[in-house]
């Protein structure tokens, strides 16, 4: 997939107000609309036009774009890096299916806003005195946190618009709690602290979804982790009881004679706590010691002598 430049696309500059913006969508869209123009490639660039605007008028969307594509060029190889948007307070619960149906965004827009992430907007004010908007932010956790849950400081940031129309990011605090056993992609409901509510209305509420920090030793698959867990040769050959890090705390584990590398040994009920937890799953793999000295090459000679006749590529 290759990076969009929407700032390219609307021919405006990284800095460029809102009203900029407004300005130079209006004056490519009267240039490439479909209905008007002879160009052969009028209806390619209005799309194009249309998914920046999309994007760069909406300040929650500009800003998380703009934290994440300052280190991209129009056309590069990209993927979205993972939890590029955790911290931004969107409007809407990040659940709504909305959106215009003769929107057809991008496989770039979808990879980084969801297809159906156009004005998604929360509960809509019909009255002088209406409830606020949901609003919807997503949160990295560690993984440690959903062993044992308790509360943690989340740092949000929340897009506004100065009084020369540039969007900025202005930084909240709050203290949530996060329960034992959740996991990634749950939601959790903040009553309250979403949008204000008008004419004295009741705020909207604020949904946090939940990921999980990238972890140096261990991988999530729903309520199941995942470990690699190295062995010394004869450890594997013979068998051992061996000491198994875990997020809660090291366990032993009894590993059977003759395991190979790429065994899982489970650890029932040591995932992810819930009813029921998940497994916590130790995949073997077999690490061999430096034959740096000339007592190891020996041992290594030795080793290949008495297993004369064994081929590990048969």
């Amino acid at each position: 997939m290759k990076f969009k430049d929407y700032y390219e696309a609307l021919g405006v500059e990284r800095g460029a107000t809102q009203d900029e913006i407004k300005q130079a969508y209006r004056k490519q869209a009267r240039k490439y609309h479909p209905d008007v123009s002879k160009l052969p490639d009028a209806e390619a660039h209005f799309k194009e036009i249309n998914e920046a605007n999309e994007v760069l008028r909406d300040p929650e969307k500009r800003a998380a774009y703009d934290q994440m594509g300052s280190n991209y060029r129009a056309g590069q190889e990209f993927q979205p890096p993972p939890g590029w948007d955790a911290g931004f307070e969107f409007r809407g619960r990040g659940d709504d299916v909305g959106g215009d149906a003769d929107f057809d965004p991008s496989d770039f827009f979808e990879a980084l806003f969801g297809r159906h992430a156009r004005q998604a907007g929360g509960r809509a004010r019909t009255s002088r005195q209406a409830g606020g908007e949901d609003h919807h932010a997503k949160v990295l956790i560690d993984l440690e946190d959903a062993y044992r849950g308790g509360t943690r400081s989340i740092a949000l940031r929340v897009p506004t618009i100065d009084a020369q129309g540039h969007v900025t990011l202005e930084e909240r605090r709050l203290d949530v709690n996060i329960p034992k056993g959740i996991r990634a992609g749950q939601h959790l409901r903040l009553a309250g602290q979403g949008g204000p509510g008008l004419g004295g209305g009741p705020a909207g509420d604020l949904f946090l979804e939940i990921e999980f920090n990238p972890h140096p030793r261990f991988r999530v698959d729903g309520r199941d982790v995942y470990l690699d867990l190295p062995l010394a040769p004869w450890e594997a050959a013979l068998g051992a009881t061996v000491d198994v890090p875990t997020p809660d705390g090291a366990l032993q584990l009894t590993v059977p004679a003759q395991s190979s590398a790429g065994r899982k040994l489970r650890l029932k009920g040591k995932g992810i706590p819930g009813q029921p937890p998940g497994d916590l799953y130790a995949v073997l793999t077999i690490a061999l010691p430096p034959a740096d000295t000339p007592s190891a090459r020996d041992a290594y000679a030795a080793m290949a002598k008495a297993f004369d006749g064994f081929n590990p590529r048969r």
